[in-house]
């Protein structure tokens, strides 16, 4: 296998780029996004102002150079006659010795600029970190790969994937936003960097097509340029094996840096790798999307995702499932029963529509803004942050008389079980980011280490999710090895049993949050623990079951 270091680049081209002290936090919930908005119209504002005194100041140059010009066109036709006139000649030396060096050595211009700096340092706390924008750029990629996307639709502003050879729409949006070169640069950038070559070479490809596209041409606003994209492109082909293309972007690379010693190096290397014979490692059949270890079920888990939250056909034929009016032999509800589907018998999951009122949803989400943190999950007797689960949350306790305590007595009526804390947790309330999503898991613990066991009722014996609002494509709930996807439906609940009676973890619960494709997905969750259900939930008289 070829040695990479024989191909010399830069340190500031491989090296990776350093996060800073604070952590993302736009990106994992889009709450954050849309407060970023009012942040932006600031600093519209800020420009706006820099403008106007950009534009004065211009004015006013130009003011000097009609007067300048004028004197040039008219009075100064005849030299000998114009300086035969004092009052001339004592205006032209004026001008040459102090009207020229003021206009050309004005501060007016450094006083505007440094008004804008400052107003946009003063915002700065409230501006995207360079987290939030890997972390934006791995929810696009994420996005991808999960629903099939071409990254050529994307750029366009659609989402599409490629069905028996003809692209199709995933989702029409109404909203079509393209991206630049510079935009698709900086995505294939955050692969490159994390040596993620199957992402960083289609990603790069497009950013190269679009500054070819404007002739290599420089914006103000852009980080990168067609030869930053034909650099990092370059040696991401030579990673994958396409040595030929390598060679072929490097030597445009040098048409338009002809002295970049190191491009010529490179060059050389390729030509020496084409004539000798390749290694069977550098023959590649097009670009293939890697393995993953730590997810297993990803082929599963993402046609579930794709799917859009429709089920099987299997389950429709099967008899046992069912829909009606279901009380729960509940007086209370006798009146005004809940409408439930039931799902799957194995695991048992049903959906309780119209669970929740538009009153109550919003009341929710607003009660949790103050609270929105990034999610964590277990990770030992502690709990970390993860790229598997892309969200925030919030845990909200309950009174009788508040929109907590009255879900709470809702779904006690619905399951029977006592929900109250400890035998119940406070209620979770989570949104979703760019592309924000929660991969296969289980809501029970699988080990003794497990925090769920710091309330010491045990385990989670079942889990109550609620939609707090719905989304225009993706997010739906994913069941892995029971094979069926749910929809997120607005103000509908989900309910499962995690446990068999006999107390151990049912492995077909296996479920996980697709990715939101486009939306802003809320939800709340209660999980109901073992103790305090010995008389709601009883035990059976067989081991097994």
């Amino acid at each position: 296998m070829m040695d990479p270091t024989c191909v010399y680049l830069s340190w500031s081209l491989l090296a990776v780029a350093v996060i800073p002290g604070s952590l993302g936090e736009m990106y994992t919930s889009l709450l954050n996004v849309k407060q970023a908005i009012s942040v932006e119209q600031k600093l519209i504002d800020y420009l706006r102002i820099y403008i106007d005194h950009e534009s004065e100041r211009l004015e006013d140059i130009k003011r000097f150079y009609d007067k300048v010009s004028d004197l040039h066109t008219e009075l100064y036709k005849g030299p000998a006659a114009a300086m035969a006139n004092p009052l001339a000649a004592f205006t032209l030396i004026k001008r040459l010795h102090s009207e020229w060096q003021n206009v050309v050595n004005s501060n007016e211009a450094l006083e505007n600029s440094q008004a804008l700096r400052s107003s946009y340092k003063a915002e700065e706390d409230d501006l995207p970190t360079l987290e939030d924008l890997q972390g934006a750029a791995k929810g696009l990629m994420r996005l991808q790969d999960v629903y099939a996307l071409q990254v050529a639709s994307l750029v366009r502003g659609r989402f599409q994937r490629v069905t028996d050879g003809r692209p199709t729409d995933v989702y029409l949006s109404t909203v079509s936003v393209p991206l630049s070169g510079d935009d698709c640069f900086l995505v294939g950038k955050v692969a490159y960097e994390q040596e993620d070559y199957y992402h960083s070479v289609q990603w790069l490809e497009e950013s190269v097509r679009l500054f070819r596209g404007t002739g290599g041409e420089w914006s103000p606003e852009n980080e990168g340029t067609l030869e930053d994209a034909l650099d990092h492109l370059a040696f991401s082909h030579f990673k994958t094996g396409n040595v030929s293309y390598a060679l072929s972007l490097s030597q445009e690379l040098l048409h338009h840096d002809p002295m970049n010693g190191r491009v010529l190096q490179n060059i050389e290397k390729y030509e020496k790798l084409l004539v000798s014979s390749p290694p069977i490692s550098m023959i590649v059949d097009g670009l293939k999307r890697p393995t993953s270890n730590h997810l297993r079920t990803r082929d599963t888990y993402e046609r579930l995702c794709q799917t859009q939250g429709s089920k099987q056909p299997m389950q429709f034929k099967n008899p046992k499932l069912f829909c009606d009016y279901f009380t729960n032999g509940n007086p209370q509800l006798l009146l005004l029963p809940v409408r439930r589907e039931v799902l799957s018998l194995q695991p048992y999951v049903v959906v309780y529509h119209n669970f929740i009122t538009d009153t109550e949803a919003e009341d929710i989400k607003r009660t949790s803004h103050p609270g929105l943190k990034r999610s964590v999950v277990a990770a030992g007797e502690k709990q970390a942050t993860a790229e598997y689960r892309i969200s925030k949350s919030a845990w909200l306790k309950g009174s009788a008389h508040s929109t907590v305590g009255k879900l709470d007595h809702k779904i006690s009526m619905l399951t029977g079980l006592n929900v109250k804390h400890p035998y119940g947790e406070y209620l979770q309330v989570v949104n979703y980011g760019i592309g924000g999503h929660y991969e296969p898991h289980f809501d029970h613990a699988t080990s003794p280490s497990s925090p769920v066991f710091k309330l010491k009722t045990g385990n989670r014996v079942a889990t109550f999710m609620i939609y707090l609002s719905s989304v225009e494509a993706g997010g739906s709930t994913a069941f892995i090895y029971a094979n069926f996807s749910v929809p997120v439906m607005e103000k509908a609940a989900i309910f499962w049993w995690n446990l068999h009676r006999n107390g151990q973890g049912d492995a077909d619960t296996l479920h996980a949050g697709c990715p939101v494709l486009i939306g802003d997905k809320w939800v709340a969750n209660k999980w109901i623990h073992e103790h305090g259900q010995e008389f709601q939930h009883r035990c059976s008289l067989n081991p097994e079951e």
